[in-house]
């Protein structure tokens, strides 16, 4: 109608003078309404928790008929408001005379989302006003109570098995309003229902004598366990296929190499099914939730795959997927938040409640990002079911800084670790931490005809660099390159859009970034796989050497560490690296493997001179092949318990079978091993049940200075952290003839240990932290060091 004369025509222009003043108008009108808000119900606002709304309101101040009034008036104006304006923004819409009046309608009508902040403010009004009602209810609901003389079944208890109880009902009083799930559980505001959550869901106050405890929620019901069943291998990957689900190069980049590895797979299930002779294995419910993967936590892999990002953590989670599904376990696969609290019955709000049932699974496995999701949603349930947690961790967390409060206490404190898990719930990408279990992954396993057509096919100067993106050829890498190419022809894999990276120099070829296939073709005709220095630990070495190739790396001096390196500040870890992979310096090394100073071009060029005359076949160390993975998934899942709580290691209570076949209380624990320092378990000496077995049990000393990691070491062992238990104790200190003034339990990750100076020995307190790296100068380690099974040093001998 306005706009349709002249006379309207006129009317709108003159509007446009006054839109400043009508913004204003609005603006003020909302913070009115705030502020009368705040001053009928005294101020009294409760926003302590992040993501709470502004507008939750303590629920104490509310109570008469006055506030519920305010609110409903407030809610009422704030509708009138925005159907004015939306009456108004419609001459937007409707105006066919004035192109530029149509735009000056929109910026004064919709600026910078007032009108989405206006509904915010009456949504919220709205849900005060409903908030308020049910308060007022459940008033008139406790003052009947009151009538009725039942007062006394909701006193809060004052238990000494329960001293929590007070001070949690107090919070939930303030708090409960915070969190939608406390309403699901059927918390009202009373304190019967506070005490009914805080027994029953919770478990912070006493069991109500007047309650009903024959229909308790299962958070406490004994539910009767299924019957085990057998895990059956599997060689079939495509209902794995399907639950990987699509949409997401990182997932088309997993399914792609599941795929390619299918038949090796299958293989490898045959021949370690074989070798178990069909012995029992239990079937596990298992979740596997990638953290790193969902768009919660950012993503910022899946948009690199292309673009020669890291693989390295995909290639590990594909491997993971279908060990998992090939041993014949019962798996679930979360990608997203949502799709995790759906699989862990996780209540509806922001995660304050624990889960509506058991846990539905006897294993997760997940990242640091999952595991930070899964602190968000599961509530107090995260602390109780912990221990089914797996924790894929590439570099490792060492104990110092897992243990929260001891981190926080002498400065280990980090932004990863502090978890309190038991260390070996952390799974490693290579066995560098033998306070973690080593996970791994696989390489392509190469057959002999394979083998032998490669070795009649290389081309002998021929060298391939490893790094993919153009920033790792950057700054002091002219020299090396140069004697390299003088007696190589270089190739490179390194990644862009339209034009040659200029980092690249003219005399390599560079390849662009290839596909899986043709990268394999391209190592299986290369002499040399030359690393810069960084990535650090990444699958492509191992695939380089499987396929023939020798691997010269750079020597760090001095070594990598959290101290003096920007990539290793901040991870939960104190590892000196001294090389760019010291797996395969330490593992596999000469011939497949030279580590040699990159600064010294007389080493370098000798190295390159040697290379060119060694002749060295495909190798793959037995626990990189699918066999290898698959053998010690498996012996992970079947013998790591962390839910059964470990009794402490009492050695009195051990028995010594005598001659005549009694026992007797006499004799030593540990006997020394013939030809060795090492100390082993006695035979006549009642072993506990454990895993690893004790008879892989070997006891030694390390120097002062050394980690029991080098000790074990050097004695050609394992550091074998589930021993720990067994060696900290007296016994040990007498079996290594060690003497002692003083013998104390402390809390320290460097005991046990002892101070030869001082004649001062140490005892651990806490479980916890029992650890291989910890190291001291002034201290002497007793180290639980274990045999290992060649080429899968995760197990020892007997741990099959």
């Amino acid at each position: 109608m306005i706009t349709g004369s002249t006379d309207g025509k006129i009317m709108v222009r003159r509007c446009l003078v006054t839109f400043k003043p009508f913004r204003i108008f609005v603006v003020g009108i909302g913070f009115f309404s705030l502020c009368f808000l705040m001053t009928s119900l005294g101020g009294q606002f409760s926003a302590k928790r992040l993501g709470d709304s502004p507008f939750t309101i303590r629920t104490e101040v509310l109570g008469g008929v006055e506030s519920r009034g305010v609110l409903r008036k407030i809610s009422d104006m704030l509708e009138v408001i925005l159907k004015r304006m939306d009456s108004l923004s419609k001459l937007d819409n409707t105006s066919t005379t004035d192109h530029r009046l149509g735009f000056a309608l929109h910026d004064v009508f919709q600026p910078a989302g007032l009108v989405e902040r206006i509904q915010a403010i009456a949504q919220n009004v709205s849900n005060m006003a409903i908030r308020v009602e049910q308060i007022l209810q459940n008033s008139m609901v406790q003052s009947r109570v009151v009538r009725d003389g039942t007062s006394s079944q909701c006193e809060v208890p004052r238990d000494p098995r329960f001293p929590e109880c007070p001070g949690k009902v107090d919070w939930m009083r303030a708090r409960w309003t915070s969190d939608p799930c406390y309403a699901f559980y059927g918390v009202d505001g009373s304190d019967c229902s506070f005490l009914i959550y805080l027994s029953e869901v919770e478990w912070f106050c006493p069991p109500l004598a007047w309650r009903n405890h024959s229909s308790l929620p299962t958070q406490h019901t004994q539910q009767a366990k299924p019957p085990k069943r057998q895990a059956a291998f599997r060689t079939d990957l495509s209902v794995l296929l399907d639950q990987v689900g699509a949409g997401k190069e990182s997932l088309s980049f997993m399914k792609r190499r599941i795929r390619r590895l299918t038949q090796q797979w299958a293989t490898a299930a045959n021949r370690l099914d074989a070798k178990l002779e069909q012995r029992w294995r239990d079937q596990k419910k298992i979740l596997v939730h990638v953290g790193f993967l969902t768009e919660e936590s950012g993503d910022v892999f899946s948009p690199k795959v292309l673009k020669g990002g890291p693989l390295g953590e995909m290639v590990q989670w594909a491997d993971i997927l279908t060990a998992l599904h090939v041993l014949g376990h019962n798996l679930k696969i979360s990608m997203s938040v949502k799709e995790l609290q759906g699989f862990l019955g996780v209540p509806p709000g922001r995660g304050s409640c624990p889960l509506t049932g058991p846990l539905p699974f006897d294993l997760i496995y997940t990242d640091y990002h999952g595991l930070q999701q899964m602190k968000q949603h599961m509530g107090l349930s995260l602390k109780k079911h912990k221990c089914h947690i797996r924790v894929i961790d590439t570099f490792g967390t060492e104990p110092a800084y897992n243990h929260e409060e001891y981190a926080t206490l002498h400065g280990y404190r980090t932004n990863w670790g502090y978890w309190n898990l038991n260390a070996r719930q952390y799974m490693t990408m290579f066995p560098h931490t033998p306070d973690n279990s080593f996970m791994g992954f696989v390489s392509e396993e190469l057959n002999e005809t394979e083998k032998r057509s490669i070795q009649q096919n290389k081309v002998n100067n021929m060298a391939v660099v490893y790094g993919k993106e153009a920033s790792m050829w950057k700054q002091g890498k002219e020299g090396f390159l140069q004697i390299l190419h003088r007696y190589m022809e270089v190739h490179g894999t390194v990644y862009y859009e339209t034009q040659r990276p200029p980092e690249v120099p003219a005399f390599v070829k560079n390849h662009g970034l290839l596909p899986q296939h043709e990268l394999q073709q391209l190592l299986r005709k290369a002499k040399l796989f030359i690393g810069f220095g960084f990535p650090y630990e990444g699958p492509a070495p191992l695939e380089a050497i499987a396929n023939g190739c020798i691997f010269l790396q750079p020597k760090f001096h001095p070594p990598h560490s959290s101290l003096n390196h920007e990539f290793f500040r901040g991870k939960p870890t104190s590892r000196e690296v001294f090389s760019q992979h010291p797996y395969a310096e330490q593992y596999i090394g000469r011939p497949h493997v030279m580590t040699v100073d990159y600064n010294n071009s007389l080493e370098f060029d000798s190295a390159i001179r040697e290379i060119m005359r060694m002749e060295v076949e495909p190798y793959l160390p037995y626990e990189y092949t699918c066999e290898g993975m698959l053998e010690r998934v498996h012996a992970y899942i079947q013998h790591q318990d962390f839910c059964a709580p470990e009794p402490p290691f009492i050695s009195a209570n051990l028995s010594r079978q005598g001659s005549a076949g009694g026992s007797r209380m006499m004799g030593p624990l540990f006997v020394p091993q013939p030809n060795s320092t090492a100390l082993s378990w006695a035979s006549n000496v009642t072993a506990p049940t454990a895993w690893p077995p004790l008879s892989s049990l070997r006891l030694l000393v390390s120097q002062e200075g050394q980690s029991c990691v080098e000790s074990c070491q050097s004695a050609g062992f394992i550091c074998e952290p589930a021993h720990f238990r067994f060696i900290n104790n007296k016994e040990a200190l007498h079996g290594l003839e060690v003497q002692c003034e003083v013998v104390d339990s402390e809390i320290n990750h460097i005991l046990p240990a002892f101070s030869v100076v001082r004649r001062e020995c140490g005892l651990q307190r806490e479980p916890l932290l029992f650890s291989c790296a910890g190291r001291s100068p002034k201290y002497r380690r007793l180290c639980p060091c274990r045999d290992f099974r060649h080429g899968q040093v995760a197990l020892c001998r007997d741990c099959l």
